[in-house]
């Protein structure tokens, strides 16, 4: 996977380009990297120019500017990359913090954006309960210096169908690339990016403002942070389809990817 960068905010972001035509950027998870989308990158870079930029702190990029304070400067650094690269339309399909930068770029700047995906996300606020787990996750990588078993134990089937069977070579890699996370990745990048993602401010009352007949709203149907009622929720107020991926948990894109790829490739218009 051949990476570029661009410098935003004073800080390097990396992401992939690849293929031609219609350009489809693609948001992805937070504790992963553009690696999360690769089926999808294969099979709709023979159709369409793809870009996947990675989070700050993700990937290879760089930790996040000082700018980096809430989810709308992470949306209005998206905004930069896609005018850098002079793109003034895409098809915007973003998972999990993907889709919550993804929708407030299409709600602030509906042109430039014709066909918006939202896959196991959210854009209300995190529940007080799960907002104070999460805190309490980070505070304690953040203090250990790394993410020890007992963490792991607790993180890393989140994101996975709950059932356990599913992918368990892309389970073991996710949990040793955490492992091997350092002390200032923690600190500096993972931190910081999950406080962002896990006190954002709840965007329901603007997702109206979403064309519902250029939106769909996916989800795994075993995704454990993001479940189905949420994606339903999303739906009904944005006025547009829902659909659950079958067998799929939070990273629904390597769980069940023909699925997700076939779907897309059906579904986003202006195939080459």
């Amino acid at each position: 996977m051949q990476k570029h960068f661009i410098e935003i905010d004073g800080a390097r972001m990396s992401y992939v380009d690849q293929g031609q035509g219609f350009p489809v950027l693609l948001g992805h998870s937070y504790l992963w990297s553009a690696a999360m989308w690769q089926p999808q990158i294969d099979a709709l870079s023979q159709h369409f120019r793809v870009i996947v930029p990675e989070l700050w702190g993700h990937g290879d990029s760089d930790a996040p500017p000082p700018t980096t304070t809430d989810m709308s400067a992470l949306t209005r650094q998206h905004l930069a990359l896609l005018d850098a690269l002079n793109i003034p339309q895409c098809h915007l399909v973003g998972l999990s913090v993907g889709g919550m930068w993804g929708a407030q770029l299409a709600i602030e700047h509906p042109e430039r954006v014709d066909r918006l995906v939202l896959m196991d996300t959210y854009l209300g606020a995190e529940p007080e309960a799960t907002r104070q787990k999460y805190f309490a996750l980070l505070d304690a990588a953040s203090a250990a210096g790394h993410f020890s078993d007992e963490l792991l134990d607790i993180i890393v089937p989140i994101f996975f169908h709950a059932g356990g069977q599913t992918v368990p070579e892309i389970r073991d890699q996710f949990r040793a690339d955490l492992k091997a996370s350092t002390a200032e990745t923690i600190r500096h990048s993972l931190d910081p990016m999950g406080r962002v993602i896990f006190g954002r401010p709840d965007l329901l009352p603007q997702l109206c403002a979403i064309a519902g007949e250029r939106a769909i709203v996916l989800c795994g149907d075993q995704d454990i942070p993001r479940p189905p009622e949420e994606s339903n929720e999303m739906a009904r107020i944005i006025g547009c389809l829902a659909a659950q991926i079958p067998f799929a948990g939070h990273i629904s894109s390597l769980e069940n990817p023909k699925v997700v790829s076939d779907f897309l490739l059906n579904w986003l218009p202006g195939k080459a």
